[in-house]
């Protein structure tokens, strides 16, 4: 199946025609695919706002058919199409313009998602005239520029409020998703988890396919498992998984989550396996690091004792320290390796917390952008009622109080400080409303207040 967290390509293969016509498959850098596609979309005497919108939009869609491998899945040879039946346009050869070819250097790897969601979003767009369609209107988006729209409200105007910007995501060359051997009993490792928790979610759908443990372990109750999704799906039932099995699970798991649509249902941490897999320490890279990370995120936002950390997939020393913080949380010895009862606690402790705060960007810091940073900033100054001289004259004394540079205006540090504050204003009343007390609740329990 698809990695956890998506990435963004060295390269990406396109097919110059519809997909199944006898067109010529070129490969080109995933930085010059967007150039191309942005300068044959849309115009570059457009604002800057629209073509930062549309630039993010363009690499958001391509992102996804990666992600989702939506065409290697049906066995083509190719990422994308230039068919804009079905993909982007896109011209062999062509030129980019010069301002468009800056601008994608410093987006290209930016894409949207919407909060809480792991994959990219399917960001469809249409030219808003002769065509018109669910997602974003190119002409429409510079209508909105020259009203005055960031380019952030743009997006949130055709694609909702719930969207946010992945910044600097990582970069890879991990190729098709296929591990490049077949999984059959006896096979152990994330390729195997991959498979039950796929299968697990095609049950829902799909319910004569029977729900697995997700240990990693492909034992008798995954091989028939297998058989059965086989059977149903018209595929040679030897309870092995071969490339066509491997991709075909992943073509179903990717239909019934609707990744690859719009109105996605989304792929979210919390529907992954999440069985301890092995010790974590120093030096570990991986998704089971980034779940870990994850959750000490999520869980850091309750606990002050647990410092934030970035969710980046690498065990460094910061990762060590909120281990450890954990470990000190829980009254512990100190390893700094998250061992199986690190990982258990710190998962009940996550899962106890209230949805609603994976849907807060202060879950997820380390996706802010300057330009969201500011943005959300100045709307919460607005709120409490400050603009024009009165915001330029609470600014500076808000930058003279923290050491800042006193200017009046709203820059990049500002505003960070500015959301740190409101960060722990905001969380004062979530933590005391929603922390997990530490012991179950059952009747006769009393509040200690």
């Amino acid at each position: 199946m698809a990695q956890l967290l998506p990435y963004v390509p060295s390269f990406i293969t396109v097919h110059l025609g519809p997909p199944n016509s006898n067109a010529e498959n070129v490969t080109v850098s995933f930085p010059d695919y967007v150039k191309n596609v942005a300068s044959s979309e849309i115009y570059p005497t457009w604002d800057e706002d629209a073509l930062r919108a549309n630039i993010l939009a363009i690499t958001s869609f391509a992102l996804n058919r990666v992600y989702t491998e939506y065409y290697r899945v049906r066995g083509y040879p190719f990422d994308i199409t230039a068919s804009t039946a079905y993909d982007q346009q896109f011209y062999k050869g062509r030129s980019f313009f010069s301002n468009i070819s800056r601008l994608v250097d410093s987006l290209f790897d930016d894409y949207i998602r919407r909060v809480g969601f792991i994959e990219p979003l399917a960001a469809k767009f249409c030219n808003g005239t002769t065509v018109t369609c669910e997602g974003l209107s190119q002409w429409g988006s510079q209508n909105l520029a020259t009203q005055g729209y960031g380019w952030l409200q743009i997006l949130r105007n055709y694609y909702g409020r719930n969207i946010e910007i992945v910044a600097n995501a990582p970069k890879s060359d991990a190729g098709e998703s296929y591990p490049g051997t077949a999984l059959r009993v006896g096979s152990r490792g994330r390729s195997v988890a991959q498979v039950q928790t796929a299968i697990n979610r095609i049950s829902q759908n799909f319910p004569a396919v029977p729900k697995l443990s997700v240990d990693g372990i492909f034992g008798s109750g995954t091989e028939n498992a297998v058989r059965i999704f086989q059977r149903v799906f018209g595929l040679t039932e030897d309870g092995v998984v071969g490339r066509q099995t491997w991709y075909a699970v992943e073509r179903v798991y990717a239909g019934v989550l609707r990744l690859s649509e719009l109105r996605s249902l989304g792929l979210r941490y919390e529907d992954l396996g999440w069985e301890f897999p092995e010790p974590l320490r120093l030096g570990d890279r991986g998704d089971k690091v980034r779940q870990l990370q994850y959750m000490l995120a999520v869980v850091a936002q309750f606990v002050q004792e647990v410092p934030s950390i970035a969710v980046d997939g690498i065990f460094g020393q910061q990762t060590r320290d909120a281990v450890s913080a954990f470990q000190r949380y829980q009254g512990w010895p100190v390893t700094g390796d998250a061992d199986d009862r690190t990982w258990d606690a710190l998962y009940e402790l996550y899962s106890g917390i209230d949805d609603r705060v994976l849907d807060n960007r202060a879950a997820f810091p380390q996706f802010d952008t300057a330009e969201t940073t500011v943005a959300n900033a100045r709307r919460r100054l607005q709120a409490l009622g400050y603009s024009g001289a009165n915001l330029q004259q609470a600014l500076r004394a808000f930058q003279q109080a923290n050491g800042l540079a006193v200017t009046g205006r709203l820059s990049d540090a500002s505003a960070r400080a500015i959301t740190q504050q409101f960060r722990s204003l905001d969380y004062s009343t979530a933590t005391r409303m929603t922390q997990y007390p530490g012991t179950e609740l059952t009747i006769g329990s009393r509040d200690a207040r």
